[in-house]
Parts: structure tokens; C-alpha cells; sequence
């Protein structure tokens, strides 16, 4: 009696009031309701927009303090030349070292940019480890030291920052299937996944509209009309909340100002009522080119340097065994480079990469400027960097395109968290700035000698090399309007779109794009573009490279059959037809499902008493699921190809009359 009591007083004591606990549970239950009425979607978009934004920007600031601090101890070390050599390059040695080591440590997966990765899984592949919680982790705090180290390593943020996205739709889709009580749906999930990744350009360059267009072109080559607004509500979201923070922080004036607002990232005044003249087009034709085959020499030679580090003895061991080691030997070497005394100077290597593009885009021209010019004699001009007396501003600018060509190469080769984008970003930039101060300087009044003087302006070519190139690169349009919105100038939208496009007609013909080669190199599962559109190419039909004989099974096989099933293939799933002697196909039974059969069953020849198990048939205790689609013989390449792109399909099973004769899987196609 006492021991009933005491229990009693115990859940007294623990669940008290039941009458109002009730109410408010009943409470809660309609306010869920009332809110999800207008669907659930818009609060976990919003959520992710919010998010990612300020993880963005306290990244940012973060990088920024940290890199402050670094250049003020360079500055106080003095005139000892090794002193300031070790300031240098000990400071980006031990930050990538420590984000290799850290990353590398939680898990392999968050090095790089994560783009090839996550195009694969869109494409129906499942990779869990990519999207785990761990990998978030890892990649944040690795990619926030490369981040430190500044322009002596030239690398960005854009692609880590989708892959951070995706992973953070992931979790989110995880927990909206626990808040609303849903089974997990993998469409759901992948419609999170696919605002994710306007999310991520769109809270780095607080660019919504070509956020969205960059993920569509990027990591899809299907794109469903109905994800549209989860990408745009997301992308907006995520860029205004980015900007909006940069505001309360005073980034975009001084604290306490008046009239502060929303602003574009790289903020630039170029003239408005006359931007380029008409015979311009021209000389944006050959700046998209020369873009476009400088693209081609980088793809080529970045796939054929990834591949060479891991074929070459030492380098292979190093990257199997001591990944930390092998950054910080060339973390060592190019920081050394770009050492301010030495080479540096020749490259305005004390430059930031956000200094470094809002310096190429400056709208005055360098190659004209005079001593008592009023914007010449401004202090702290970024331009002064790339004026050396003894080289031009078209040596400096030369020289930095062809040390950082290959010196951005040699830094994809490591194995730490790091973005690609902004750096052919830059590099297009310069590209456009040394064609157009040459342009200026043959051309002083501008094309037309006659009538008032209107001078080609660089800062547009610039404009129109960034997108370009980078465009060229990533096999993208969109970067045209990226320019825009990053930079807050639209009057030379046309000729930078012409310059994207002939930039992409050359590298699309030679080369695969960035992060398709990175696929390639990785030997990720990948369907290539048909390049062949020949009309023979359409006469090509499933019959003649479908894989055949297909291991089946009959709806009557027992144990015996199911082994040897199992034994003879390592397929995820099996076709199940009517019999062996009538083929017909009637659906598939995967494996974990013919594991579980062989558990339960009792082996023909095991002694009796060994294992108590039921004696059945295939069709009897497995669960056989209907096959959805089918192929024939006769279906053309281009149909099945389309197909296997489109309905992220792994494996389809080719039927003639009913009767299986086949199936087709990614290697087949490809």
C-alpha cells in the first residue's frame, strides 16, 4: 500500500495539472493548423534564407577582423625583411594546414567546393555522407580558415556555401517530416535541395534573381517550373537578410549616418547616359574569345593537373597519408610568391579578393591617369596597387593573369574546404581590364574621332571578362545578370550577355565544364552531354548496348535459386518474371528483401533442428514490387538518355513483348 502511494505522489509530482497540460496541447495543435495552412514550405524556406545569410555574413566579418589583424602585423614588424617574410607566409601556411587537418579529420567529404558531389546526388545517386550534420560542421569551420588566408591563397566561397545550403535544406527537411508528422519524401527533399542552392549564391553576392538562373544552369539539366518559387523566395530571403545585416553593422557607412541603405556588394558609379559606343561590340566579341579560349587552356590543364597529383608518387603518398603536409608545402610556395617585396609587387598581392575586384572595376582608366589628376591623387586608391614604376599597369596586369593562371590551378589541388568561382570571377575581371585599357589607350576620345570626346571606359570590359569567363567556366548565362546585380550596373547588360554567349559557344564545343570534370576526375556516376547531333546518332536504339543475359529470378525460385542470384550479381535489385520457361516480367524484389528471404528460409541440404524455418517460394514471402517503366529494344539512345535525366532513373529493364531480354543502367548509357 505504501509503495501504491508513493508511486502516486511520484506522478503528482511529475505531470501536474493534466486539465490545462491538455488545453494547451490543444492549443499548440491549432496554432500548428492555423499556420501550416498556407503550407509548410514557406516557413522552412524562410528559415533557411535567414540562416544561411547570417552564417554567411558572420563568416565574413570574422574573415575580415582576422585579416586585419594580419595585415596590421605585417605592417609592424618593420623593415626586417625576414620578419615580414614569416608574417607573410606562416599566417596562411598554418590556417590551411589547420582546415585540412581539421576537416580531413571529421570527414573526408567537405573538402572542395561540394558542387560535383551534390549534382550527383540530384541526379538520383544517393550519397548520405555528403548531406550529414558532421560534414556541416567540418566544412564551416575549414572553410572560414582557407577564407583567412586572404588573396595569397585565391580561393572564394561560392561553392561550399551551396553545399553548406543543401546540407542545411537536409536537416531542415528532417526536422519538418518530425514537426509535421510526414514520412520522409524524397521529392520533398529534393525540392529542398534545389532552393538551397540559389540560396547559396544568392547570401554570397546578395544577388536573388541570377541565384536562382546560376543553380538551374549549374546543377540541373532539368528543371521543374513548380521549384521556381521555393528558389526565389529562398534566394530573396537569404540575400535581403544578407545585406540587411551589412547595414546594422555600419559595412555600408559610418555608424550613426543618415540615408543608409541597401546597396549591391561591389558597389560601382560608371556613367549611365553614354556606357559603350555601338562599334564597341567588337572588341566584347573578341573579350568573349579570348575568355572562351583561355577557358578551354584552364579546364584542360586544371583535369590534367588534378590527375597528375594523384599518379605521381610523391604527391599520391602525401594526399593518401599526410594531407595537412602536403598543404602546407604549397600553401608555403604560393604564399612565397606572392611575398609584397618580391613578386607580389607585381601582382597587388596585398589586395584582398573583394579589394581585387572592386579595384578592377574602377571606373577611371588606368592607362590615362595624370599626377594631378583629382582621382589619382585620392588616398588609398586600390588602383595604386597595380601601378609599379617599373612596369605599366599592362605588365602588372599581364603578369597577374599568368602567375595566377597556374598558381589557381596548383590550389585546386588541395584538400581542404575552398570555393572556384570567385576566383575565375577575379581572373575573368583582369582579363577585361587589360583588353579594355588597351582598347583606351589606342583609342584616347573613343572610336569616333570626330565630335565631343566620349572614352572607352575599362570597368565595363571588365564587367563584361568577369562574366565571361566565369560563365565560360561553369557553362552558365546567368553570370551576365550576376554582374549586374553584384555590382548594381545595368547599362552594359547587352554586350556582356554577347561576350557569355561566344565565350560558351568555344568552351562548350572543347571542353567539359569545371564541375563536370570534376566529376570525371573523381569517378562520380555521370551521364555526359550528347555531343553528336547527327542524324545517326538517332538511328542508335537500346538493343544494341543494353546489357544482356540479365540475372532473374522465377516467382517459384526457392532457396537454392535466390543464392545463386545473389552469388552470380551485386544488383540493388532483381527482375522477377513468371517462370523459367514463360520470361515474362512481372516486377523486381530488391536485395536487402532476398537477404531477409535466405535468413528466414532453411537450406535444402542443412541438417534438421539446425534453424526453425518456414519452406516457401519467392512469390510466396517476398514483396513484389511493379515495375513503372520499361524500355523496348527499339527505344532510341536519345529517348533513354533523356529519360534516365530527367526521371533520375539507375536501372530500367528492357522488355520485348512482355518478355525480359535486357536492362540499361548508367554505364550502359554512358
Amino acid at each position: 500500500k505504501e509503495e501504491e502511494e508513493r508511486v502516486l505522489v511520484s506522478e503528482h509530482t511529475w505531470r501536474p495539472c493534466p486539465t490545462a497540460r491538455r488545453r494547451l496541447r490543444v492549443c499548440l495543435e491549432w496554432v500548428k493548423r492555423q499556420l501550416f495552412r498556407v503550407g509548410e514550405d514557406w516557413y522552412f524556406l524562410f528559415i533557411l534564407g535567414v540562416l544561411m545569410a547570417t552564417i554567411s555574413f558572420m563568416m565574413d566579418h570574422l574573415v575580415s577582423r582576422v585579416y586585419a589583424a594580419h595585415r596590421w602585423l605585417y605592417q609592424e614588424v618593420g623593415d626586417i625583411g625576414v620578419l615580414k617574410y614569416l608574417s607573410w607566409t606562416l599566417y596562411p601556411t598554418a590556417l590551411a594546414t589547420f582546415s585540412t587537418g581539421f576537416s580531413q579529420s571529421i570527414t573526408p567529404h567537405s573538402a572542395g567546393s561540394g558542387i560535383p558531389e551534390l549534382k550527383t546526388i540530384l541526379m538520383g545517386v544517393v550519397l548520405e555522407d555528403y548531406l550529414a550534420i558532421q560534414t556541416f560542421g567540418a566544412k564551416v569551420v575549414g572553410l572560414t580558415c582557407t577564407l583567412m588566408c586572404g588573396s595569397s591563397l585565391f580561393l572564394g566561397k561560392v561553392g561550399p556555401y551551396v553545399h553548406l545550403s543543401a546540407m542545411a535544406a537536409a536537416y531542415l527537411g528532417k526536422m519538418r517530416t518530425s514537426v509535421t508528422r510526414e514520412y520522409e519524401n524524397k521529392f520533398k527533399q529534393r525540392e529542398m535541395l534545389v532552393a538551397a542552392q540559389a540560396v547559396g549564391v544568392a547570401t554570397v553576392f546578395g544577388a536573388p534573381i541570377s541565384g536562382v538562373l546560376f543553380s538551374i544552369e549549374v546543377m540541373s539539366p532539368h528543371f521543374a517550373v513548380r521549384d521556381y518559387w521555393r528558389g526565389f523566395f529562398a534566394a530573396t530571403c537569404g540575400a535581403f537578410m544578407f545585406r540587411l545585416l551589412a547595414v546594422f553593422n555600419s559595412e555600408q557607412g559610418k555608424a550613426g549616418q543618415a540615408g543608409q541603405t541597401i546597396v549591391a556588394v561591389f558597389k560601382i558609379d560608371l556613367k549611365i547616359d553614354f556606357p559603350f559606343d555601338l562599334l564597341e561590340t567588337f572588341f566584347f566579341v573578341i573579350l568573349g574569345a579570348v575568355c572562351g579560349l583561355v577557358a578551354c587552356a584552364y579546364l584542360f590543364c586544371q583535369r590534367w593537373m588534378m590527375v597528375a597529383v594523384k599518379r605521381n608518387w610523391l604527391t599520391a603518398k602525401l594526399l593518401a597519408t599526410d594531407k595537412p603536409v602536403y598543404t602546407a608545402l604549397v600553401v608555403l610556395l604560393l604564399s612565397s610568391i606572392t611575398f609584397p617585396p618580391g613578386l607580389g609587387q607585381l601582382m597587388a598581392s596585398r589586395l584582398t579578393m573583394k579589394e581585387y575586384l572592386t579595384s578592377l572595376l574602377d571606373s577611371h582608366t588606368w592607362g590615362a591617369q595624370t599626377p594631378n589628376a583629382s582621382w589619382a591623387a585620392e588616398p588609398g586608391g586600390l588602383w595604386k596597387e597595380w601601378d609599379h614604376p617599373s612596369a605599366t599597369i599592362f605588365g602588372t596586369l599581364a603578369f597577374f593573369l599568368l602567375m595566377k593562371f597556374w598558381m589557381l590551378i596548383l590550389a585546386t589541388t588541395l584538400p581542404l574546404p575552398a570555393g572556384y568561382f570567385m576566383p575565375i570571377f577575379i581572373y575573368g575581371a583582369a582579363i577585361g581590364r587589360l583588353l579594355g585599357e588597351g582598347v583606351a589607350l589606342l583609342f584616347p576620345r573613343g572610336l569616333h574621332s570626330q565630335g565631343p570626346p566620349r572614352p572607352i571606359i575599362p570597368a565595363g570590359y571588365a564587367l563584361a571578362g568577369a562574366a565571361a569567363f566565369s560563365g565560360s567556366v561553369t557553362y552558365a548565362v546567368s553570370t551576365a545578370l550576376l554582374v549586374c546585380e553584384a555590382t548594381g550596373h545595368l547599362g552594359h547588360l547587352l554586350p556582356t550577355v554577347l561576350a557569355v554567349l561566344v565565350a560558351n559557344a568555344i568552351t562548350q564545343k572543347h571542353q567539359p565544364s569545371f564541375y563536370d570534370g570534376g566529376i570525371i576526375v573523381k569517378k562520380l556516376p555521370y551521364l555526359p552531354p550528347i555531343r553528336s547531333r547527327h542524324t545517326a546518332s538517332y538511328r542508335v536504339v537500346v538493343e544494341e548496348f543494353m546489357q544482356r543475359p540479365v540475372v532473374a529470378l522465377a516467382k517459384g525460385d526457392g532457396f537454392l535459386e535466390v543464392l545463386g542470384a545473389l552469388d552470380a550479381s551485386a544488383d540493388t535489385e532483381y527482375p522477377v518474371v513468371e517462370s523459367a520457361g514463360s520470361p515474362t516480367l512481372v516486377g523486381t524484389v530488391s536485395r536487402a528483401q532476398l537477404v531477409t528471404f535466405l535468413q528466414s528460409h532453411q537450406h535444402p541440404q542443412a541438417p534438421p533442428g539446425e534453424k526453425v524455418a518456414a519452406v516457401g517460394t519467392l512469390g510466396d514471402d517476398c514483396a513484389i514490387e511493379p515495375i513503372m517503366l520499361q524500355f523496348s529494344p527499339w527505344t532510341s539512345l536519345h529517348q533513354a538518355y533523356h529519360l534516365f535525366q530527367l526521371l533520375k532513373l539507375q536501372r530500367v529493364f528492357v522488355t520485348r513483348f512482355g518478355e525480359l531480354v535486357g536492362a540499361v543502367g548508367w554505364a550502359e548509357v554512358r
